[in-house]
C-alpha cells in the first residue's frame, strides 16, 4: 500500500475524510451530548477531537510543524467551538489535499507531539478516521461503511495490538472478536472497542 522512504504508492485519504463529514454533519445539536464508545467523551469531546487531529495531521503532511503538531491530544478535554460544522469538513478537505503529495509520505514529521515517519503518519492519520468515524456514527445512530481502502490499512496499522493482550499507550487491549467477523469488526476490536457497543438512551 504505502512504500518506503521512497514511496511510490500513496494512499487517498479523501474518500475516508469524505464520509467522516456526512457523519459531522449528521450530528443533531441534540446529540453533542450523548455518550460515545470512548469513555471519557460525549459526542461534542469526539468532535472536538477530530478537529484537532484533522487539523494536526494535515500540518503534518504539509511538514508546517509547531504548535498545531507539537500538542499532545491527551493534555486536555476537547470540545467543539461554535464553528464547528464549518471548520471540521474544512479541515478534512485539507487533510486530505495535504496527503494527496508524495512528499507528505516520505522523510520525518511530527504529530501529538511525537517524531514519526511521514508513512507511518499518514496511516495513523488514517486510522484516526477510520475508528473515529466509527465512534461518532454508533454514538448517533448513523450507519456507517468506511473506505475500503482506508480500513485495510486501519487494520493492518493495529494488527499488532492482537499479539498486546495489555493493550499499548495508545489503544486499551484487544477485544476478542471471532476470525469470521466483518472486517469492520475485527478493526474495531483491535482499537480497544467493542463492535457490539450501542448508545445508552
Amino acid at each position: 500500500m504505502t512504500g518506503t522512504t521512497s514511496t511510490s504508492t500513496t494512499l487517498d485519504l479523501g474518500p475516508q475524510a469524505l464520509i467522516v463529514a456526512r457523519l459531522a454533519e449528521g450530528v443533531g445539536e441534540e446529540q453533542l451530548g450523548a455518550s460515545t464508545p470512548c469513555p471519557e467523551y460525549a459526542v461534542r469531546n469526539l468532535l472536538g477531537h477530530l478537529v484537532g487531529l484533522t487539523r494536526a495531521f494535515r500540518d503534518a503532511g504539509r511538514k508546517d510543524l509547531g504548535p498545531t503538531t507539537d500538542t499532545d491530544p491527551g493534555s486536555s478535554l476537547p470540545d467543539v467551538t461554535p464553528d464547528w460544522r464549518a471548520e471540521l469538513p474544512k479541515l478534512l478537505a485539507e487533510l486530505a489535499e495535504a496527503w494527496r503529495d508524495p512528499a507528505a509520505w516520505t522523510g520525518e514529521t511530527r504529530a501529538g507531539g511525537v517524531d514519526l515517519p511521514g508513512e507511518v503518519a499518514g496511516l495513523v492519520a488514517t486510522n484516526e478516521l477510520v475508528i473515529h468515524g466509527w465512534d461518532l456514527a454508533r454514538a448517533t445512530g448513523q450507519h456507517y461503511t468506511p473506505d475500503t481502502a482506508a480500513l485495510q490499512a486501519s487494520h493492518s496499522l493495529l494488527a499488532p495490538a492482537a499479539d498486546d493482550p495489555d493493550g499499548s499507550e495508545i489503544f486499551g487491549p484487544p477485544v476478542p472478536v471471532p476470525d469470521e467477523a466483518p472486517l469492520l469488526d475485527r478493526t474495531i476490536g483491535l482499537s480497544g472497542r467493542d463492535p457490539s457497543w450501542t448508545a445508552r438512551v
